[in-house]
């Protein structure tokens, strides 16, 4: 702790640093970095002991902290990602061998998982660093006006081309074009960009010369583009030309036991941005972005510390967060918990487990019921409870619930050898409306 806060003074009350003073400090902080994460690895690996847990030998010989300071000693350039995640270390090392070459890559993950960051890391450690990086969200572009921003025009193309115009991937010669939300591209811009992964030249919009280009491409998308080949709706020959190099990111779920250090470096981060001290949270706001799902991945976590930070005093409560993700009061029925809901609470090695899985139980229930009140209707079942549609979804497939089941009678036989009778006595989640005594016959 003491060692971090010189970090901090210094970086904060110095009025000037010179480039040896920068590299000076980026040493030690990266060396304390290493020496955090070693006694996390440590704590980590003496439960996983404790708790009996074998663990393969050759993770043992590989361990997250050997394979990220094998990068370092090569000289891999981060770009700012960083975490012991294996999923997101194997990810490094396949953009490490990837970035030297001029192959297409693909990078799939859910939305905030760090895809634009990822690219930026394949341009960073290839040849090209130092020419342009030039990022297109393919999503954002109209379609009448895709093929210019992509390929540029010649003057009197349109109405409104007033001048000649460079399109992106002229703009991005000898560098690297980031194709963000590449699923979104239509049919007839997904042609025109197979031409281009094939022969290496455009032409701009109202003009007939060929214009070469030596451009390295990186898409990006939070889509599976490989069943869209199937259904029609992305061509197959594109999906292939540019998934050479397949790049896939992990859930901000999936890393959980690194959400304390993106919390710090957030923390940090937003209090440079706001020019003042990092707020302090609650114990129950630290246990909250624990638990939390994080449909947005990292970018929500990020985005949830700057708002903290931004509306709270020193400390931030749960007070702080956004009224629809803010934990509701607790509702409580009157009935003997029996069938699921006891057998997994009785189950629970501590109070916060049984919590947990009462919560879990109470959520199903809830979605189950209000399934079958709208017959099966997703979008109805949001509105109702006033929820992010997608978030819904997120909720329905982490439970395993199939929504087709709930529509009319015999809705029952899709629940999967449930109890025949369930009473729920607990409080409900966060995220959910408060819910009355429930029972199912």
């Amino acid at each position: 702790m003491e060692k971090i806060e010189i970090l901090r003074s210094t970086l904060r009350w110095s009025s000037r640093l010179e480039r040896a003073d920068i590299e000076k400090l980026l040493k030690q902080a990266t060396t304390l970095r290493d020496e955090v994460m070693g006694l996390s690895h440590k704590e980590r690996f003496v439960q996983a002991a404790a708790g009996g847990e074998a663990i393969p030998q050759e993770e043992v010989e590989r361990m997250p902290r050997e394979r990220r300071q094998a990068l370092l000693e090569r000289s891999f350039i981060f770009e700012g990602t960083f975490g012991d995640n294996p999923k997101l270390l194997e990810s490094l090392e396949t953009a490490e061998k990837a970035a030297p070459t001029d192959l297409p890559v693909l990078i799939d993950g859910e939305s905030g998982t760090g895809k634009e960051l990822m690219a930026k890391v394949i341009h960073a450690n290839g040849s090209r660093q130092d020419r342009p990086f030039i990022s297109v969200n393919c999503g954002a572009i109209p379609d009448s006006l895709l093929e210019s921003e992509l390929f540029g025009h010649k003057k009197g193309a349109f109405t409104g081309a007033s001048s000649d115009r460079r399109g992106k991937f002229e703009s991005a010669h000898t560098g690297t074009i980031f194709l963000d939300e590449i699923g979104e591209l239509p049919l007839t811009g997904q042609v025109k960009l197979l031409r281009v992964l094939e022969a290496h030249e455009i032409q701009r919009v109202g003009s007939d010369e060929v214009i070469a280009v030596d451009t390295r491409i990186v898409a990006a998308t939070n889509k599976d583009l490989r069943s869209m080949s199937k259904e029609g709706t992305f061509r197959e020959d594109l999906f292939y030309r540019l998934s050479v190099i397949h790049v896939s990111l992990p859930a901000l779920r999936e890393r959980r036991d690194e959400i304390p250090l993106l919390v710090a470096y957030f923390s940090d981060e937003a209090a440079g941005m706001l020019k003042r001290r990092p707020v302090r949270l609650t114990p129950r706001l630290r246990d909250f972005l624990m638990h939390y799902d994080y449909p947005g991945n990292i970018r929500e976590l990020r985005n949830l510390l700057y708002r903290v930070s931004c509306l709270a005093g020193d400390t931030a409560d749960l007070a702080h967060l956004p009224q629809d993700i803010r934990p509701k009061p607790a509702a409580l029925a009157t009935v003997v918990p029996i069938g699921p809901v006891g057998a997994v609470s009785a189950l629970a090695t501590s109070l916060s487990e049984a919590k947990r899985a009462a919560s879990d139980e109470a959520e199903r229930a809830f979605l189950e019921r209000g399934l079958q009140e709208v017959g099966g209707t997703v979008a109805e079942l949001a509105r109702r409870c006033d929820m992010n549609r997608s978030h819904l979804q997120m909720l329905l497939k982490k439970h395993g619930i199939i929504r087709r089941i709930f529509g009319g009678r015999g809705w029952r036989k899709g629940q999967r050898g449930r109890g025949t009778a369930v009473a729920v006595c607990m409080a409900l989640p966060p995220y959910m409306p408060a819910l009355a005594t429930t029972s199912h016959s």
